[in-house]
């Protein structure tokens, strides 16, 4: 059997070029300076797929997995210096700092292109280089926004098939047009002093260098989606938004759509994927999307929105059937895992696994480990790239190009104390400031004091591709092209009692509280006013058949401390004080309405 090679690819795969000059002409240009072996233009079929799978295999890029357990599943690892997003070199490259922001770290634009021109300067001799056309966002959507990459990765391009709608359709949508995002990306030779993934909004333009990790180099999902989408959707009257969307469906087979925004470890994608427990065996819920919307408003006044992914980048530790058993048989098949444990039999395992610790198997490093071992057998972020369409509760409006009028956007983060399990706005304004001032608490010594409360605010702070301040603005903007607003919510499923102990039980029960907000949202549930903002009261929360949660329980995770909040909102400030000089006008105002309240 001849050993595949990309020097000679079968029949026509890796020809198809573009009828658009504009592209080819950037293609040769970049070519010309990063002193590619050959170029391989990726057409995004099946048979394409299939060689370039037995490409990376044959050059150990990627491991088959045991193809009876898991059918279509491969292993990668990555070098060990290269396992997670770099915001200290992440870079928005506007024409002056105060574009970028306080948040964000800046390097003015033409300073930048000379250094990465230095550093991509023949850094492609003796690869392939590899042109990978894709839509962000389902054919034809209003909103559907073209991308081309540019990669010396094989791993890339098989991941990029995976999380966006990669191939001809990408030409076809684009034309003769010059309105594409160029991503240009190279590994060079993966040195933490030469990885730089910097964003030119203003050119929607990405050059991402020295990473091989996902979260750096997969160009359409945090790069173009958030950081270029959130600057394009300023100027354009949009919004790029880090909210997963889902369908609500009541037995009556009324359908309601919720938007929601969490930071990291709050049980998003858990969230996306809910399984309503057994008291609410009549009612549905599906994923739209588990990490970004976009969203417009609509010709009837509402806010639509669309997932502009085709699949989910997702973290495996802490995965498992309980936690989330749609994303357990979501990645069962045609998955990429990436630094988790590979175990003797062929198959995968990390921490939280259903399984119990193998006796023996190689970590994420590919060195043996046993559970006597002092490291985690799983990079803490190791991760999953899985099709979209695996999701056995996909909803049918994942790919409809109108996208899905929102009624509820949710905030959520993880706070010990203080924030309550379900509060909702005042209005369109007070719901920007409950987005703009929310936060988590740290869960480990590395990332910062345990239980210090790091700000983030809409979970937009490492993504926003502009100032901070000014996307408060565009917020509070956007009310005035939507008639018929989404109600605004924050939610808290970590509150803990004085010893500890989680006061509310979360995973498939958070639909008890998603019952709560979806009636608001119609109608049909009744609130009190609070200092805080219109919260339920007990008779109006269903606690039908959850054990051991009464009256008393509900008044202590809803409860609020006008002590714990005073420091809250001095804690608020130190965000503030950052933007103050852009800040708008109306969170100050609504900081000192919540003031007279409490």
């Amino acid at each position: 059997m001849n050993t595949p090679s990309l020097s000679q690819p079968p029949n026509e795969i890796g020809s198809h070029q573009p009828a658009s000059e504009i592209v080819r002409k950037w293609v040769a240009e970049t070519a010309a300076h990063t002193l590619p072996d050959r170029i391989f233009w990726c057409d995004g079929s099946e048979a394409e797929r299939k060689f370039l799978t037995e490409v990376a295999v044959a050059d150990g890029v990627l491991t088959p997995l045991n193809q009876e357990k898991m059918p279509g599943c491969y292993f990668a690892r990555s070098n060990p210096n290269d396992v997670a997003r770099v915001e200290q070199f992440t870079f928005i490259c506007t024409p002056t700092e105060e574009d970028a922001g306080p948040t964000n770290n800046w390097a003015p634009p033409a300073e930048m292109y000379e250094k990465l021109r230095g550093l991509l300067a023949g850094a492609m001799k003796g690869r392939t280089m590899f042109v990978v056309p894709y839509l962000m966002g389902p054919k034809g959507s209003p909103l559907t926004k073209v991308g081309v990459e540019i990669t010396d990765s094989i791993y890339v391009v098989l991941n990029m098939r995976i999380m966006s709608r990669m191939g001809l359709d990408a030409w076809a949508q684009l034309g003769e047009s010059d309105d594409f995002n160029r991503g240009t990306h190279s590994t060079l030779d993966c040195n933490p002093d030469r990885r730089f993934i910097v964003h030119f909004p203003q050119d929607n333009t990405i050059i991402s260098v020295g990473s091989g990790y996902g979260g750096n180099v997969l160009l359409g999902k945090k790069c173009l989606a958030l950081r270029i989408g959130s600057y394009l959707g300023r100027t354009q009257g949009w919004m790029a938004e880090h909210m997963l969307l889902l369908c609500v469906e009541s037995p009556q087979g009324e359908k309601t759509y919720v938007a929601a925004a969490f930071p990291s470890a709050c049980g998003k994608t858990n969230f996306a994927m809910l399984v309503p427990p057994a008291a609410y065996q009549d009612w549905k819920i599906t994923t739209v999307g588990d990490d970004i919307a976009w969203m417009k408003p609509g010709a009837d006044g509402r806010l639509y929105a669309i997932n502009p992914e085709a699949g989910y980048f997702g973290v495996a530790p802490g995965t498992n059937r309980k936690s989330n058993p749609n994303a357990m048989t979501s990645i069962a098949r045609d998955t990429i895992f990436t630094n988790v444990a590979l175990k003797p039999d062929g198959t995968v395992w990390w921490e939280g696994h259903d399984d119990p610790p193998p006796p023996e198997c190689l970590d994420w490093r590919g060195q043996k480990w046993t559970p006597d071992s002092k490291e985690k057998a799983a990079h803490p972020n190791s991760r999953f790239t899985a099709p979209m369409a695996n999701n056995p509760v996909l909803a049918p409006e994942a790919n409809d190009p109108n996208g899905v009028p929102v009624s509820a956007i949710i905030f959520g983060g993880r706070r010990a104390t203080t924030m309550p399990l379900v509060v909702q706005a005042f209005n369109w304004s007070h719901g920007v400031y409950l987005g703009a001032t929310m936060g988590s608490e740290m869960t480990a010594a590395a990332a910062g004091t345990v239980g210090q409360v790091r700000r983030d605010p809409m979970a937009m702070l490492p993504f926003c591709g502009y100032n901070m301040s000014l996307y408060f603005r565009h917020w509070l903007s956007m009310r005035k092209q939507i008639k018929n607003p989404p109600l605004i919510f924050s939610v808290n499923w970590f509150r803990k009692d004085k010893d500890g102990n989680f006061l509310w039980p979360g995973f498939g029960e958070n639909m008890r509280v998603l019952e709560w907000i979806v009636n608001r949202c119609n109608g049909n549930a009744r609130a009190h006013e609070s200092a805080i903002g219109w919260m339920p009261s007990f008779k109006d929360f269903n606690v039908e058949g959850l054990k051991g949660f009464g009256e008393k329980e509900f008044d202590e995770v809803e409860k609020i401390d006008r002590e714990e909040w005073y420091r809250e909102l001095l804690q608020q400030d130190e965000l503030f004080f950052k933007l103050y000089e852009r800040l708008p006008k109306e969170m100050v105002f609504q900081r000192e309405l919540l003031v007279s309240r409490l």
